[in-house]
């Protein structure tokens, strides 16, 4: 069995037995929808106890669990640049917004990067008269680049100084 073919065989029980992500996602707890998702999608791993719980709610083999909790090779077979509509908007937005998401995350914090490791994502709808709304709210660690070698009176990272 491949990650691909697992991915193929959960997608089929979920359409089979009417699920919505949100049973799954309910039957199987323990983390956010969207790291329960990516894993049942194979662009993530679930600890052990929840790949357990996966394998019940979908009737999976023994192999079929272990193999949810492996960790994945992420993003194999993607396009770049997305060809679906809403993956292409995304991005869209990184193209056209990621230069000044970079200059004003550096301004304030600093010489580094955001994590997506230690990283949140909450999705909401948000009612509008004029066609609801996606809320995306994305919340990732500092990480500073560390300088290495630096000598005396230069930083140990990108940090920016309080």
């Amino acid at each position: 069995m491949t990650r691909e073919k697992l991915t193929e065989k959960i997608l089929d029980l979920k359409r089979e037995r009417q699920l919505s992500w949100k049973d799954i996602t309910a039957a199987i707890g323990g983390m956010s929808e969207v790291l329960i998702v990516g894993a049942l999608l194979g662009q993530g791993r679930l600890p052990e106890i929840l790949a357990s719980k996966a394998a019940t709610l979908f009737g999976l083999s023994r192999p079929e669990e272990l193999l949810l909790s492996e960790v994945p090779m992420r993003g194999l077979n993607s396009p770049m640049p997305p060809t679906d509509p809403l993956l292409y908007r995304f991005y869209e937005l990184l193209m056209v917004n990621g230069p000044a998401w970079k200059e004003l995350i550096s301004e304030e914090f600093g010489d580094g990067i955001m994590s997506a490791i230690d990283f949140d994502m909450a999705i909401e709808r948000q009612p509008d008269p004029k066609g609801d709304r996606v809320k995306l709210t994305m919340s990732g660690k500092f990480l500073p680049f560390k300088y290495y070698g630096a000598g005396e009176g230069v930083p140990e990272n990108g940090a920016k100084q309080k």
